[in-house]
């Protein structure tokens, strides 16, 4: 199949690259360690001319023999590369956000090739505590287009990390979202806390610790809060009821338990229901099988996981934008 956009997931530490296809199948892919604050510094010759600017090294790094091949592909990215510290900032855009709104406000930045790079802007919420995104809005349309004219409650739709986003969505578009920082506050605690000290890491997962923490966040003593719990890891572990090999799933299990039960109770006053949404997660295969546990403990039932959301996301992006065009359209 010819390829007809070169689409980018452009973060803070990685640089995922996609030649797509009609529809946005995956032709080819390609990831690099070259995100907007690892950016490459050595000079390289490209075009016949010395080029020293970090993206543009990692661009053609990324790309730069498919665009040799076919010159005129067009180029969309999302991500942080549309960040105040990226390639070109692209404002955010408010909520509620869907595929028109967002496809119709990208950015251009013209690259040392002289190709243009449009940059998807990330969705702010604005209100007493505003709460924003990037990268994570193009995922999340990417799922949404798949779930276009199905019948039933609209799903949550969950994208574990270092900061966990929880997105509520409606008639096409993203309308609130909610923001933990659970990933980053596991790797603060255990990297630069006394939580740490005590941990032996590398052992493999250990399900019944993580279950066992998520059960604390859920139980009576988990009522209390996480600043309290999270201390647990470390006396367990001084009273031998928790090895050093399993502190670090059970301190995991412990915090994406407070993030759940914080959630379900949200959930459920929103909803203006005991019931819980269906959950549709988005995201690193191990660590959302990790909150597929604790979701199911939570008494969220149904769980579900995407796949390729990044990638279709930015197809349906380009087509709004009018970068690429469907058979359909033809």
């Amino acid at each position: 199949m010819q390829a007809q956009l070169i689409a980018l997931d452009w973060g803070t530490t990685s640089l995922r690259a996609y030649k797509l296809a009609e529809g946005g199948q995956v032709l080819e892919q390609r990831s690099l360690s070259s995100g907007i604050m690892q950016l490459p510094k050595a000079p390289r010759i490209i075009g016949g001319r010395e080029c020293t600017d970090g993206f543009d090294l990692a661009f053609d790094e990324a790309c730069g023999d498919w665009l040799d091949a076919q010159p005129h592909l067009p180029v969309i990215a999302c991500g942080m590369v549309g960040s105040a510290q990226g390639w070109r900032e692209a404002a955010y855009r408010e909520t509620p956000a869907n595929i028109a709104t967002l496809g119709t406000s990208l950015q251009t930045v013209r690259s040392f090739r002289g190709i243009d790079v449009h940059i998807v802007p990330g969705v702010i919420q604005r209100s007493r505590l505003p709460n924003v995104m990037r990268g994570e809005e193009t995922q999340v349309l990417g799922v949404l287009q798949n779930l276009a004219g199905e019948a039933g409650a609209a799903p949550l739709i969950g994208l574990p990390g270092s900061h966990s986003k929880w997105v509520e969505v409606a008639d096409g578009c993203i309308v609130h979202f909610d923001t933990f920082m659970t990933g980053e506050m596991f790797a603060v605690l255990s990297e630069h806390s006394i939580l740490g000290r005590t941990q032996r890491r590398g052992a493999p997962f250990d399900g019944d610790a993580f279950d066992r923490g998520v059960q604390v966040a859920l139980s009576a003593d988990g009522e209390i809060g996480p600043l309290s719990t999270m201390f647990s890891a470390r006396s367990l572990g001084l009273t031998g009821e928790l090895n050093a090999t399993a502190q670090a799933d059970y301190l995991s299990g412990l915090l994406i338990g407070h993030e759940l039960s914080a959630l379900a109770g949200v959930q459920r006053r929103r909803r203006n229901s005991v019931h819980l949404p269906s959950i549709i997660l988005i995201g690193n295969t191990q660590l959302c099988a990790r909150y597929s546990r604790a979701l199911v403990a939570c008494g969220f039932a149904r769980v579900t996981q995407a796949e390729q959301a990044t990638e279709r996301g930015l197809w349906q992006l380009a087509l709004a934008a009018g970068l690429v065009t469907s058979t359909a359209s033809r």
